[in-house]
């Protein structure tokens, strides 16, 4: 069973910068592809960005150029570097990590931008 923690939301004004971090209990961490999501009231969940083992990353449209995904294997820990925030990017940002055929989520942290 793998754990997953985040930190780092909380409330900041547009056009400022977050960094959110997950960090993964267990000693499976460097094989994961490591994912942050994000759900905002109403809407359906999204995937904002990911990372893979081996380093390579993906971005929704939205947020590429302004948000940057990277990992630390030593620290079993990924990040989510936010930057030019929106209002729209307001949403409870989740990790999530996929270890073989297994599928693990956090408890999400909540991100609110003001305008």
């Amino acid at each position: 069973q793998v754990q997953l923690v985040e930190s780092g939301g909380g409330l900041v004004q547009a056009g400022g910068s977050l960094r959110l971090s997950c960090v993964a209990s267990g000693s499976l961490f460097s094989i994961a592809s490591m994912n942050w999501y994000r759900q905002a009231p109403g809407q359906q969940r999204e995937s904002v960005a990911s990372i893979t083992s081996g380093g390579n990353t993906n971005y929704a449209d939205s947020v590429k150029g302004r948000f940057t995904v990277s990992r630390d294997n030593a620290k079993n820990t990924v990040y989510l570097q936010m930057n030019s925030l929106k209002p729209e990017d307001t949403a409870v940002y989740t990790c999530n990590a996929r270890i073989l055929t297994r599928t693990y989520w956090g408890q999400g942290t909540q991100v609110t931008v003001s305008s």
